[in-house]
């Protein structure tokens, strides 16, 4: 008979903060529901489950059933409940005091939701670094699941991962379960008995090993192809016969059970690291494809898998420097977080802290902050879905310190850590923040509906790129993990393939060719004449009792010829407007120049009827992604009916204006897709100096959230009823 051992299954079901009700209720249907059935049907077989914390809000509103059931399972000691940080942050992203307020703050609630005994956690996208353990284990944790790559970089080899190590740090000890890569391959793309034979073998070497799958739960159904494969062809239903029939050598059990009752293997301290995919997507585009490339060339040669033990891959904190929104976010969390802990909580501001840091927690969900397999920072609603709670939580705050009223104010600090300051104006409207590195404004926030208007994101190349020019594709009965698979959702996406050289924000100075085109402009093939983009512009604030400005200032040129760009942004106390001022300097008289402003409008979505544009004069004039080329307007309006918006630019003097959509092509678990990211307004003009070599204008960005306000104050009204 072969030899027994302990086998863990673990699962992690996850849905994003700000994810669609409609892609949470159909991944529920596909994966959540039919295994639980399926479970519920095999009274011998305990499993630990984590479902993160935004997911678990989710089902207690729309399927309160289903953790009904959750938790008779957990009654009858035929399911663990695996904790964690509530809103499924990366922990190092985060700071400690709210990995610590996270992980027990949600540790509680599934206490009283579920009846668990919660002792372990799952670390989200296993990003791990060495100093987490003494967080985890202040937060109450005994144990937790990495990768066997984690203890691969630490120096291990697969044979001696036959159950938990303990870890230190700062004299906390913590249980770290190695999960496996390869069955994390293997389930459930592979047939039951491949599973088998991997545990046999495991048992022969080593009697009485503890052997753990920790992944995903949606592969089970809710991955392309999966939920025919898994459920339809009985591939689970076979997977749990084949555990079964083996009973009396696998043991199939929770990781509590075989933490409390095996011996840790020995002590290991774990380098920073995550599961091994995630750090090769985290490797800037050159090395990564140079990788892949390599592990091409060497896969037949029979030194390769003893040589790639060696290699490590990239370490996660620098996706904020490969994404720079992503910093963006992150920076804007920083603030949140740091502001929270600095007011002081009273008896009469109590609840509006705890609502202010349950806001500040949910907008530190990780999955726009990254890219990798999944859609991460390309998708729109989830970067939105971010700076709504941390907006909100701001306005908490402001809540809590008794701000009330019109006001103003202008603030400079290293909001970015970037080493500069950047300018931050604010009133009891909008929040814009400036970064004199560039010259460009880089969020603004509207508050009455915690809508970042600069949520944008630049195209830039992907490693994926190369697969979508080569047009390859898989068939479409073919079950592959989404590591594997080429699908396009739409055809003709290489064409679309198209980088920016700049951040897409606004108030960028360009100056053009007198002739160039919207097309040349839309397809980033105008020449730029002027060096100001991207520049560093000087700074200086002013300030009044009702009114604060930031002056922006540069001097370069524009071909040869030396031309200073000045530029005020003006905002006033109670007043949902900024006033954009420019002032050029150095023009000759002689002859035109071509100079224009371009803005970015992120989280107003293209093709839709009720988001379109408009102007005084013309009425509508397209949905958000139509290209226009206006000449002589005075004003023209982003309207978006659904969220209840209307953003207009107008112009004390006619204006010449572009309009055109920035589209990525991005990956999701899908497939290969085209994402709306931001719609571009260009306002531009040709200009000549007057007798002092000068030319000015004045802008207005007005903003406009009467009728979502009009929709909050009647459901306040209703619900009060």
């Amino acid at each position: 008979m072969t030899p027994s051992i302990r086998f863990c299954l673990v699962l992690h079901n996850h849905q994003p903060v700000g994810n669609f009700d409609g892609v949470i209720e159909q991944a529920y249907f596909d994966s959540y529901g039919p295994f639980l059935d399926e479970l519920e049907r095999q009274p011998h077989l305990p499993i630990s489950l984590h479902v993160s914390g935004p997911l678990m809000e989710w089902l207690d509103e729309h399927r309160p059933d289903y953790l009904d059931r959750l938790a008779a399972l957990v009654a009858d000691g035929r399911l663990e409940i695996v904790g964690g940080a509530f809103y499924e942050p990366i922990l190092t992203m985060i700071p400690s005091r709210d990995r610590v307020g996270q992980i027990t703050q949600y540790t509680r609630w599934l206490e009283n939701r579920l009846g668990a005994h919660v002792q372990g956690a799952w670390v989200p996208e296993r990003v791990w670094e060495p100093t987490l353990t003494t967080d985890l284990v202040e937060a109450g944790i005994r144990y937790t699941v990495l990768d066997d790559f984690h203890f691969k970089n630490a120096g291990l080899t697969d044979d001696a991962l036959r159950g938990y190590y303990l870890t230190e740090d700062d004299g906390r000890l913590l249980s770290v379960f190695p999960g496996s890569e390869r069955l994390r391959y293997l389930i459930p793309f592979g047939g039951p008995e491949q599973t088998i034979e991997l545990l046999r073998g495991v048992a022969e070497r080593h009697p009485g090993a503890v052997v753990v799958f920790g992944d995903d739960g949606e592969k089970f159904g809710s991955w392309p192809e999966t939920n025919r494969h898994v459920y339809e062809d009985g591939w689970l239903r076979e997977f749990f016969a084949a555990l079964a029939s083996n009973g009396d050598w696998i043991q199939v059990t929770t990781l509590a059970e075989a933490h409390q009752n095996t011996p840790p293997v020995g002590k290991v301290y774990l380098p920073d690291s995550s599961y091994r995919e995630m750090t090769e997507w985290v490797l800037p585009v050159e090395r990564q494809n140079e990788l892949a490339t390599l592990a091409h060339e060497m896969e037949n040669d029979p030194r390769w898998a003893r040589i790639r033990s060696f290699i490590r891959g990239g370490f996660w904190r620098n996706f904020r420097v490969k994404y720079p929104e992503a910093d963006e976010m992150y920076s804007r969390m920083m603030q949140v977080s740091h502001r929270l802990y600095q007011t002081r909580a009273s008896d009469t501001n109590r609840e509006e802290l705890a609502n202010a840091r349950r806001e500040l927690y949910r907008g530190q969900c990780n999955c726009p902050y990254w890219h990798g397999a999944f859609g991460g920072i390309y998708l729109p609603h989830l970067r939105n879905a971010v700076y709504n709670h941390l907006i909100a939580a701001d306005n908490l705050l402001d809540q809590a310190q008794g701000r009330t009223g019109p006001w103003v104010e202008a603030l400079a600090d290293d909001y970015n850590y970037d080493g500069r300051q950047e300018v931050r104006l604010s009133n009891d409207k909008l929040v814009c923040l400036v970064a004199p590195a560039g010259g460009h404004l880089y969020e603004l926030d509207v508050r009455s509906i915690c809508l970042n208007l600069l949520a944008t994101l630049a195209r830039r190349p992907e490693a994926y790129h190369e697969r979508v020019r080569s047009g390859a594709q898989q068939g479409d009965n073919q079950v592959a993990s989404i590591h594997d698979r080429v699908v396009f959702k739409q055809p003709g996406l290489e064409q679309r393939l198209q980088y920016d050289w700049y951040l897409r924000k606004s108030l960028i100075d360009h100056f053009h060719d007198s002739d160039v085109s919207l097309e040349a402009i839309r397809g980033g093939t105008a020449a730029e004449r002027g060096d100001f983009v991207g520049a560093l512009y000087e700074t200086r604030i002013r300030r009044s009792p009702s009114r604060v400005q930031v002056l922006l200032m540069r001097s370069g040129h524009v071909g040869e010829l030396p031309v200073t760009v000045t530029k005020g942004v003006t905002l006033e106390a109670g007043r949902g407007e900024l006033e954009i001022a420019y002032l050029l300097e150095g023009l000759p008289s002689d002859r035109e120049l071509h100079f224009s402003v371009e803005l970015n409008l992120a989280g107003l979505p293209a093709g839709a009827d009720d988001r379109y544009f408009s102007s005084q004069s013309e009425g509508r004039r397209g949905h958000l992604g139509t290209l226009l080329d206006l000449h002589g307007a005075s004003d023209l309006s982003l309207t978006d009916e659904w969220q209840g918006i209307d953003v207009r630019l107008s112009s004390r003097s006619p204006v010449n204006l572009w309009t055109y959509p920035i589209e990525s092509v991005s990956q999701s678990e899908g497939g290969f897709e085209l994402v709306h990211q931001s719609v571009v307004v260009q306002p531009h003009w040709l200009v000549r100096g007057d007798n002092e070599g000068r030319w000015s204008t004045t802008l207005s960005l007005s903003i406009d959230t009467a009728r979502a306000e009009g929709r909050m104050e009647h459901s306040a009204e209703a619900a009060a009823s």
